[in-house]
C-alpha cells in the first residue's frame, strides 16, 4: 500500500516538474502540505514561478482553482462573497466569492489591508466562511496557497502572527540554475507547459490520499521529539515568540506526508528534522536585540535540532 501511495505522489511531482523545472525539493514540500491538509505560503521575488506552482498542483490533483489578486482596495466581501437582494423573487441570496474553491491562490497577499487579510482566517482554520451571520462550508479538500514578494515593502501590509501561524509551510523557490533556465525558455517557445498539463488523480483521489497520510504511524517518541523541538524554540533566549502548538501539529502532519512520499508507513526522526525549518521558522519572532544582530529564525531552528536529543540515538562518550 505504501508503495502505491508513493508512486502516486511521484507521478504528481513529475507532472508539476513539467512546469516548474529544477525545483523538485520545493515541489515535494508543496505536495506534502497538500496531502496533509496544510496551507502554503510561497515567498520569493517576482517571476520565479509561484503562481505556476499553485496552478500546476491544482490541475494535477483535479481540484477547482480560483485566483484572488490581493490589492489595497480589495474588500473582505470580495473574498468571501456577499448577500444581495434579488428583486425577481423578493429574497436575499448569497453570491459566493472566489474563496469557495478547493484550491485558492491568494496572490500577493501582503498587498491587501489587514481587514481583508483576516477574511481568510476563518476559511483557513475552520474550512468555512461566515457572512451576515450565516456560515457556509467550503468544498473539500480546501487549500490556500498564498504568495508574497519580500522585496516590495512599499504599499504592503505584513501578515500578522495569527495568520502566519495558519500556514503549514513557508516555501522559497529561488532563481533557477543556468541549465534549468535554458530548459524553461526552450519549453515556452511555442506555448506554456501549463497549457498541456494533465490530471494525475481526481479530487476524490486526493481526499483518499489525505486520509492515508493521516493514518501513517507516529510513535510516541516521535511525538515527544516534535514537542521538545517546539519547546526549545519557546525557551530560546533570542526568541520573543516561539512555535505554537499549531506549529507542532503542522510539523507532525507534514512528517507523515514525507513518510508516505518516501514509501514508508511510519514517521522517522529524519522526517521531522527535514521539515522543521519549513514548518516552524515563519512562526518564530526573534527578540528586538537579536533582530539587530541579524539573527534569523532558521538559525534558531537549527540550534534546536542540534540540542534536542534524537529518539533512539545513543550518547557518544568522548
Amino acid at each position: 500500500m505504501s508503495e502505491e501511495l508513493s508512486a502516486v505522489a511521484s507521478r504528481i511531482i513529475a507532472n508539476v516538474e513539467r512546469v516548474i523545472v529544477g525545483k523538485r525539493t520545493e515541489i515535494e514540500l508543496a505536495l506534502m502540505a497538500v496531502i496533509s491538509r496544510g496551507h502554503i505560503l510561497i515567498e520569493d521575488v517576482p517571476g520565479t514561478g509561484k503562481t505556476m506552482l499553485a496552478r500546476a498542483l491544482a490541475l494535477s490533483v483535479g481540484c477547482t482553482f480560483k485566483r484572488i489578486q490581493f490589492t489595497p482596495d480589495l474588500l473582505p466581501s470580495d473574498v468571501t462573497g456577499v448577500t444581495v437582494y434579488n428583486q425577481k423573487n423578493g429574497e436575499f441570496e448569497f453570491r459566493r466569492g472566489p474563496v469557495h474553491a478547493q484550491m485558492v491562490l491568494a496572490d500577493e497577499i501582503n498587498r491587501a489591508t489587514p481587514k481583508t487579510q483576516s477574511a481568510l482566517l476563518e476559511a483557513m482554520e475552520e474550512r468555512q466562511v461566515t457572512v451576515d451571520g450565516t456560515s457556509y462550508a467550503l468544498p473539500a479538500p480546501f487549500l490556500v496557497m498564498a504568495t508574497q514578494n519580500p522585496i516590495e515593502y512599499e504599499g504592503t501590509f505584513p501578515l500578522p502572527e495569527a495568520q502566519l501561524d495558519r500556514f503549514m509551510m513557508r516555501i522559497r523557490l529561488g532563481y533557477p540554475a543556468r541549465a534549468d533556465e535554458i530548459a524553461i525558455l526552450t519549453a515556452q517557445k511555442e506555448q506554456h507547459p501549463i497549457e498541456s498539463i494533465s490530471e494525475v488523480i481526481s479530487a476524490d483521489g486526493l481526499r483518499d490520499l489525505q486520509a492515508s497520510v493521516a493514518r501513517t504511524h507516529v510513535d510516541r517518541l516521535i511525538t515527544e521529539y516534535v514537542v521538545d523541538i517546539a519547546t526549545a524554540t519557546r525557551d530560546h533566549q533570542e526568541v520573543y515568540l516561539g512555535a505554537s502548538p499549531r506549529g507542532s501539529s503542522a510539523l507532525l502532519r507534514a512528517s507523515q506526508a514525507r513518510a508516505v512520499i518516501q514509501g514508508r508507513e511510519f514517521v522517522s526522526p529524519d522526517d521531522v528534522k527535514a521539515l522543521a525549518e519549513s514548518t516552524l521558522a515563519h512562526r518564530l519572532i526573534v527578540s528586538p536585540g537579536a533582530r539587530m544582530r541579524n539573527v534569523e529564525p532558521r538559525t534558531i531552528i537549527r540550534q534546536a535540532l542540534d540540542t534536542v536529543p534524537v529518539p533512539g540515538a545513543r550518547a557518544v562518550r568522548v
